[in-house]
């Protein structure tokens, strides 16, 4: 494959990434251009809000904008691109997060900026700065190629100085755009600029009165004293939708996506752009991740998956797998999907190397690989499914090892070394802790009815005349055929399939029986329906 025949195939890939990256190509149809006519790097942004722990709403928000900036470099054969990740950490605290600790401590800085608040968890110099920490740990452990931006580093270093008094200077045109937007009560207190007390250090929800926009001078009152307060130089902090139009102009965004509730942000920051002399980017809106209630995503409730948690039980190609499929479609964001999405996402690169490349670039791997700056993996895969391993860990208890998984690994995979097989030993690890923690306290074991004890004796008298080196398909059929017997009464083979998961494994849901009692061991498994019969 030629790289033309990669940017021909990309052109007409109907994959949201190069879907979106075209809209950037439209934009700059000869390349992103300085004064000079040099081609400039092509600037994406994503914005995140460091009010309370980082959750994988913020981090889907970074990998999808890879997907996209990494799509339009394919689009124009490598044109220079820049990601900021922007952290809102001058924003004032609005409210205590339900999920961190000293809470009291925070509420005692209610309206400070998240950079001037001590960190409840007693690690770094603010609540912003550990949790601006947490995130760069994650961003950088998927191995996301980003420059971090800190709202607070560039107010208090002026280096928004310029920007801020282009705000002053069209200050009413800011506000002709924002009170038709707004309720009577809210109207009459609005102002642009969001002043920060001399006096508390409060970020204030104040009216100001414009004095002198050229040196940032503005008069607002100061529990109740009125005073003249210079803005710049970390004095101030802009309301959000300016904020975020000023953000754009200032540093010349051109790609920002953002969820579905923010949709009249967009509309009402892209008109205050174009007031101060510039314009909105390009972007996507896209739907947002719901909790396993249907609630919306929140991290002051901490009601989400943290990323710690995702990676707890999951790996970190399974999230990406997860957050590429369908943007503009809800998704439930819970612990109980993340099997499915590992086994879902090995699946799809086992594939990915015997495609034709309009296949590949519909491959959410595809996309993955080159967000991670790995182009190669293509078409490996794993010889147990994750499913598969969880059964296994189930059966074993919640005080499993690693050394006794990889024990009955080696009656299923050949080589059945860690060193060997990486990404299989990194699953081991998870399913022993989902197993631990999720699965275990669930498992209870019935006893079997007559019919089903019949049938799982039969199973065992099979097993026991069974070679132990007979294969996962053989064993299945002979499964299949005990339960296709009309002499044991089951009206299907599901109920057959249920009744083994319920009586052996204690569960509703399983794996294919051949391939567990290939894993597991013919003995061990007959060990099992004794228990069971028992």
């Amino acid at each position: 494959m030629t790289d033309t025949d990669l940017i021909a195939a990309a052109n007409v890939s109907k994959a949201w990434p190069f879907e979106e990256a075209r809209k950037i190509v439209k934009r700059y149809p000869d390349g992103k251009r300085g004064p000079d006519g040099q081609l400039v790097p092509v600037l994406f942004e994503t914005g995140y809000g460091p009010s309370g722990l980082p959750h994988i709403g913020t981090f889907q928000e970074v990998l999808r904008t890879t997907l996209v900036r990494r799509a339009y470099e394919v689009l124009t054969g490598g044109a220079p691109t820049r990601l900021v990740a922007f952290s809102d950490d001058m924003d004032g605290l609005r409210k205590v997060p339900d999920n961190v600790p000293n809470q009291g401590l925070l509420a005692a800085h209610i309206g400070h900026p998240l950079t001037r608040i001590p960190d409840p968890f007693g690690k770094y110099e603010s609540f912003a700065h550990h949790n601006n920490a947490m995130l760069r740990e994650f961003l950088d452990r998927f191995g996301f190629e980003y420059e971090f931006v800190s709202a607070s580093d560039r107010y208090n270093s002026g280096a928004f100085d310029a920007a801020l008094k282009n705000v002053l200077r069209n200050y009413q045109a800011i506000m002709d755009i924002m009170l038709p937007t707004l309720r009577a009560e809210r109207a009459a207190t609005y102002s642009p600029v969001l002043p920060v007390s001399p006096k508390t250090g409060q970020v204030l929800q104040v009216p100001i009165e414009v004095v002198d926009a050229d040196a940032g001078i503005v008069r607002f009152e100061d529990h109740g004293e009125t005073i003249e307060h210079c803005i710049l130089g970390g004095q101030s902090k802009l309301q959000w939708k300016v904020d975020w139009a000023m953000r754009w102009v200032a540093l010349g965004v051109d790609y920002e996506m953002c969820g579905k509730d923010l949709t009249d942000s967009v509309r009402e920051s892209g008109k205050i752009a174009r007031a101060l002399g510039g314009r909105a980017p390009e972007g996507l809106i896209y739907e947002l991740f719901l909790d396993e209630n249907g609630e919306k995503i929140s991290k002051s409730k901490g009601n989400g998956l943290t990323i710690e948690q995702w990676l707890t039980y999951g790996s970190e190609e399974s999230l990406g797998f997860y957050l590429f499929r369908e943007p503009k479609s809800a998704k439930s964001l819970h612990l109980g999907i993340i099997p499915r999405a590992v086994d879902e996402y090995w699946q799809f690169r086992e594939k990915l190397a015997a495609q034709p490349i309009e296949q590949q670039l519909g491959n959410p791997v595809w996309h993955l690989l080159r967000a991670s700056g790995d182009q190669g993996g293509a078409g490996e895969s794993l010889p147990v499914t994750y499913g598969l391993l969880l059964n296994l860990v189930g059966v074993l208890g919640p005080h499993a090892t690693r050394d006794q998984v990889w024990s009955y690994l080696a009656n299923y995979v050949d080589d059945a070394d860690p060193a060997k097989h990486p990404a299989l030993d990194v699953l081991v690890e998870r399913a022993l802790a989902y197993n631990r923690d999720l699965i275990a306290p669930t498992l209870h074991r019935r006893k079997p009815e007559a019919n089903e004890a019949a049938a799982l004796a039969a199973l065992d008298e099979e097993l026991a005349a069974t070679s132990d080196d007979a294969t996962a398909e053989e064993l299945q059929n002979i499964v299949y055929e005990i339960g296709k017997d009309p002499h044991y009464g089951f009206e299907t083979l599901r109920d057959w399939f249920k009744a083994l998961y319920e009586t052996l494994l204690g569960s509703s849901q399983g794996p294919r029986m051949g391939s567990f009692i290939a894993l597991y061991g013919i003995a061990n498994t007959r060990k099992l329906i004794a228990e069971a019969l028992g």
